[in-house]
C-alpha cells in the first residue's frame, strides 16, 4: 500500500478538482456507468502527453515512441490476438490540460489505462484524477520524487532524478578532476526541475565542490542575460541546468556567448535532440545523464531503434523509448490478464483494477534494459548511461555520444 498521507492528499486534490470544473458536487453516475461496461474491439489505451506548448518538443517525442508500439506490438499480434488503440489526448504543458486529457480519456474514451502526463509538475495535479477512478497511469517522463506515491494506480517507467542525475556529475569529474566551483541554475515554476536540482546540489556538496550560486528562472524565459553574467563572475568551472528543452537550450546559447568554456550539464529536461535546434552549435559538449541507449542489446530494443532509424533516419532519444516502453508494460500485463482471465469477458472497472494488478507484478524486457515495479510502482531499472552531444558543422544537426 501507498503511504497513506500521500493517497489522503490525492483523494483530496482530486475532489477539489472536480468541484471546480463541475462548478459544484460532482457526479460519477457517467463514470460508473461506463465503467460497468466491457471492453470490445480493440482495446483503448490512453497517452496523455505534451502535443502543444513549450513542452511539446518532448512530448512529440513522447507521441512517436508511443506510436511505433502501437504498430509494432499490433503486428506481432496485440493482445492474444486482439489489438490494442492508442487514445491520444494533448497534455499541453499546464495542470489543467492535463487534467482535461485525463478526465477525457477516463469518461469519454473509457480507456484502461493511461501514458502519461509529460511533466512531473502535472503528475502531481493529473495523477489524482486517474487514482480516484482506480485507472492505471503509467509515467513515461516523472522523475520528480514522490510521483509513486501518489496513490495506488500509480507508477513510471521513468527512473527516479535521485538515482540518475549523479551520475553526471561524476562523469564531469572524471572528464575534468580540476573542478571546485560550481553554479546550478534551474526552472522554479516547474515541479520536476526543483526536484531535480535538489538532487544536483547535493551531489555537489557531497562531492566536496564549492556551489557558488544557484540562480533561478522560469520556463517561458527566453533572455537569461542577467542569472548568467551573475553567475558567470563567479568564475565556475561546472555549469548545471535543470529546465526544459527551450529554456535550457536557450541559456546554453547564451552561458556559451558571454564566453563561458567549462563543462556544461544539463538534466532531463534536455535530454532531446530537438534542444539542437535551440543552441545549435553551442549545444556542442553538454552532457546528460541518461536511462536509455539506442546501443542497448536487447531485442526489443534493436526492433526499436530498426523501426526509429527507418522511419526518422536517426537514433531513437530517452523520451520515444520511454513511451515505447509504457506501452509495452501496458501490452505485456494485457497479455497476462487475459491468459487467466479474458478481458472481452471482464467490465471495464475490474479491467482496470485487475491490470494494475497484473502490471506492478509484471517484469519486462524493453528498450530501456530489463525493468520491473516495486509494490508503490517505482520503476526498478539496472542500466544508465552519460551522454555528450556532438553537433556537426552545420549547426543544425547533431548526436548523443555515449560515454564508456
Amino acid at each position: 500500500m501507498k503511504k497513506l498521507t500521500a493517497r489522503t492528499t490525492a483523494l483530496f486534490a482530486s475532489y477539489a478538482v472536480l468541484l471546480t470544473a463541475c462548478g459544484g458536487t460532482a457526479s460519477n453516475t457517467s463514470t460508473n456507468t461506463s465503467a460497468s461496461q466491457g471492453v470490445s474491439g480493440s482495446i483503448p489505451i490512453g497517452i496523455a502527453v505534451a502535443q502543444t506548448s513549450n513542452v511539446a518538443l518532448l512530448g512529440q517525442e513522447q507521441v512517436t515512441g508511443a506510436k511505433i508500439a502501437e504498430k509494432y506490438f499490433n503486428a506481432q499480434g496485440g493482445i492474444n490476438g486482439t489489438p490494442i488503440k492508442l487514445m491520444f489526448q494533448d497534455a499541453g504543458g499546464d495542470e489543467n490540460s492535463a487534467i482535461n486529457a485525463f478526465q477525457t480519456l477516463i469518461n469519454k474514451d473509457k480507456v484502461v489505462g493511461i501514458v502519461g502526463p509529460t511533466l512531473s509538475q502535472q503528475a502531481f495535479s493529473a495523477d489524482p484524477i486517474a487514482e480516484r477512478a482506480r485507472v492505471p497511469v503509467v509515467g513515461p517522463s516523472n522523475t520528480a520524487n514522490g510521483v509513486p506515491e501518489i496513490g495506488d494506480y500509480v507508477a513510471r517507467v521513468s527512473a527516479p532524478i535521485s538515482v540518475v542525475a549523479p551520475n553526471a556529475v561524476k562523469a564531469a569529474l572524471k572528464q575534468n578532476p580540476n573542478i571546485q566551483k560550481v553554479a546550478v541554475f534551474y526552472a522554479q515554476n516547474d515541479a520536476y526541475s526543483k526536484s531535480e536540482t535538489e538532487i544536483f546540489q547535493k551531489t555537489v556538496k557531497d562531492s566536496g565542490l564549492d556551489l557558488v550560486t544557484v540562480q533561478k528562472f522560469q520556463t517561458t524565459d527566453t533572455d537569461f542575460q542577467a542569472q548568467a553574467t551573475n553567475a558567470l563572475n563567479l568564475k565556475p568551472d561546472l555549469v548545471i541546468i535543470s529546465g526544459l528543452a527551450a529554456d535550457g537550450g536557450n541559456l546554453v546559447r547564451q552561458l556559451r556567448e558571454l564566453g563561458y568554456k567549462g563543462i556544461i550539464i544539463g538534466g532531463n529536461g534536455l535530454n532531446t535532440s530537438n534542444v539542437f535546434k535551440v543552441c545549435k552549435n553551442f549545444c556542442d559538449g553538454v552532457m546528460i545523464a541518461q536511462a536509455y541507449s539506442p546501443e542497448q542489446p536487447g531485442e526489443i530494443n534493436k526492433a526499436f531503434r530498426q523501426a526509429y532509424l527507418q522511419q526518422y533516419k536517426t537514433e531513437p532519444p530517452q523520451f520515444s523509448a520511454q513511451a515505447f516502453t509504457a506501452v509495452q508494460v501496458y501490452i505485456d500485463a494485457l497479455k497476462s490478464l487475459d491468459k487467466k482471465t479474458k478481458i472481452s469477458t471482464l467490465p471495464l472497472n475490474q479491467v482496470r483494477t485487475e491490470l494494475n494488478k497484473e502490471l506492478l507484478a509484471g517484469k519486462y524486457n524493453t528498450p530501456l534494459g530489463e525493468i520491473a515495479f516495486t509494490p508503490e510502482g517505482e520503476v526498478i531499472q539496472k542500466e544508465f548511461y552519460i551522454a555528450q552531444i556532438k553537433m556537426q558543422q552545420n549547426g543544425n544537426d547533431g548526436k548523443f555520444a555515449y560515454l564508456k
